[in-house]
């Protein structure tokens, strides 16, 4: 083989691979358009390469256009979702699984703090960490100081309570705010049932 025709095959793969990269996502143009998903999918790739998760990328821009949300918004709040999911792995590290990775996204929008993801990590080592997350941010939603249910979740998930829990524990306080108690009050409360249960004393807000 010549050394010219080993260059022609070598610049084909690199036009594959480049091809293959840069290949959209299917669901992208047929919800937003081919210029809308060509700016979305610039993104995405990029988190690809960074070897972020790209679905929760690609189900925020198609939420987007469910909503009939302006094409330049949804592109900005993809870019701002990638940008915390970068921030979460630099907080939880490379190996951390993409589902707590993109929990922890949710959490920062919410208001918390990476040092605050990095002291649940500490609290619950090796075990899943995208229910808690969650929580955290489900928390903050209903009503608490983003301060009280950092400190609340740290202290749930130090004291080794279960997802089953976590859960429970969620569904009950939107049961509570939802009858009219107020957020802290309800999240207090239902905190205490939790850690009374697994022999771990009260718990009151910081």
């Amino acid at each position: 083989m010549t050394s010219v025709r080993a260059a022609q095959i070598a610049l084909l793969l690199l036009v594959i691979a480049a091809g293959t990269l840069a290949a959209q996502d299917a669901r992208l143009p047929d919800r937003l358009g081919a210029q809308v998903a060509a700016r979305i999918q610039v993104i995405v790739d990029s988190a690809r390469a960074a070897g972020l998760p790209t679905e929760p990328l690609v189900q925020k821009a198609l939420e987007g256009a469910s909503k009939n949300v302006a094409p330049d918004r949804i592109v900005e709040t993809v870019r701002s979702l990638r940008a915390r999911l970068a921030a979460a792995r630099d907080a939880l590290g490379r190996d951390t699984p993409g589902a707590d990775l993109t929990a922890a996204a949710t959490a920062l929008y919410a208001g918390t703090t990476t040092e605050t993801l990095r002291r649940m990590q500490a609290a619950r080592p090796g075990r899943p960490l995208a229910l808690p997350f969650a929580v955290l941010a489900d928390l903050v939603q209903q009503g608490v100081a983003v301060d009280t249910a950092a400190a609340l979740m740290h202290d749930l998930t130090s004291a080794g309570v279960s997802d089953a829990d976590l859960a429970q524990l969620l569904l009950l306080v939107q049961q509570d705010v939802r009858a009219g108690a107020p957020p802290v009050a309800a999240a207090t409360t239902r905190a205490q049932g939790v850690l009374a249960r697994v022999g771990r004393g009260e718990w009151s807000p910081p």
